[in-house]
């Protein structure tokens, strides 16, 4: 199934297209407004593989932030070629909804911000309410953006030095939980919401009209040792949900508000659309992060591309370099990563299918 994973978007979205198309089933499309680098079309593609009343779904994203596409949209095309090995055929009931490239943009781009530059993983807050606070952010924003890229060595010095003042948790918190007050900087949550959010929210809308139990693997890459995939339960992580997530996944299912997970909490993860688009639903959800390069690296991959952002002038060679170091940190192009990933993603899937059963069973 290895041969799944594509080295762009295009690619990626051209396999999709073709697999949706050999299997007999519609694609919903939602264009960006914006094209890709070659002109291509970029969009959000939906295919719903069966029964379009399913009380029981179970959705995958890919690409949530863009340039983790390579993976997700390589398990997203794995998991719809095996379509009915996957899902018993005569079961009425459940339903498997593939969310493909929710960050189209993100992913043509090889960047892991949308075209708005906002991380749409902090973007699904309330904006008719304050705006969440992040005080030590804007401490940490001229230490990771600074005039001249590659940062001297005096300028990585500065924010080693302040993150150990604060601490490793509390740094990681206060760079990646997510900010609104630099809309030219990292992690940030934006000031609306954008247009990955919007056309998301309506598809989860639509896809769960009917659905009474929802399961959701939200598919990711970065963070953790290389290969591993953690599961994250990421949103509220008091009462049946969790323990939910954990009788269908496993004890190891990690929390990222009690510090056993990789990961930190955010200020608008995209798991909060289901409470807005879907209040009526049973949700059990986990992101599934697969670990590609140690988190100092992939922090550096990260502050070279938003340096980029801000200095579009910067010579090509740079900007190449760049855009390479980014996808190498979210993407590991090894035969045996791959296998890896894959065999804990169809895990993940067959838990999931196995624990909606049981769900729908009592």
């Amino acid at each position: 199934m290895i041969e799944h994973f594509s080295n762009d978007y295009a690619s990626a979205r051209r396999r999709w297209l073709d697999l949706a198309a050999s299997r007999g089933l519609a694609v919903e499309s939602h264009d960006h407004p914006l094209r890709g680098p070659a002109g291509e079309v970029l969009a959000i593609d939906v295919v719903r593989d069966g029964p379009a009343e399913a009380s029981r779904v179970l959705l995958t994203t890919s690409a949530v932030h863009g340039v983790e596409g390579h993976a997700g949209c390589g398990i997203q095309a794995a998991l719809l070629q095996m379509g009915e090995q996957l899902r018993d055929r005569d079961d009425t009931n459940t339903a498997i909804v593939h969310v493909h490239a929710v960050n189209p943009h993100g992913f043509a781009h090889a960047r892991r911000v949308t075209h708005e530059n906002v991380d749409l993983n902090r973007n699904f807050v309330d904006f008719s309410k304050p705006l969440p606070v992040n005080a030590d952010y804007a401490e940490f924003h001229p230490l990771l953006l600074p005039a001249v890229w590659p940062a001297s060595p005096a300028d990585n010095q500065a924010m080693q030095d302040r993150i150990a003042a604060l601490g490793l948790r509390r740094a990681q918190l206060g760079v990646t939980g997510g900010q609104h007050t630099h809309p030219d900087g990292m992690f940030f949550g934006g000031h609306a919401p954008t247009w990955s959010r919007l056309a998301f929210s309506q598809v989860l809308r639509q896809q769960t009209r009917h659905c009474r139990q929802l399961a959701w693997l939200d598919l990711h890459t970065g963070l953790g040792p290389s290969g591993v995939g953690e599961r994250i339960f990421a949103v509220n992580d008091a009462g049946a949900p969790l323990d939910r997530a954990r009788r269908w996944w496993g004890d190891q299912v990690t929390s990222v508000h009690t510090g056993t997970s990789n990961s930190v909490a955010l200020t608008g993860p995209i798991q909060n659309a289901v409470e807005t688009e879907c209040p009526h639903v049973e949700y059990t959800g986990i992101c599934l992060e697969f670990g590609t390069l140690p988190l100092d690296q992939m922090l550096q991959a990260l502050r070279a591309d938003h340096w980029l952002y801000q200095h579009p002038e910067a010579n090509e060679d740079l900007a190449l370099r760049i855009h390479q170091g980014m996808r190498d940190a979210f993407y590991t192009d090894t035969d045996a990563w791959k296998r890896q990933v894959w065999a804990q993603a169809l895990d993940a899937t067959q838990q999931a299918l196995a624990g909606l059963r049981e769900s729908g069973s009592t």
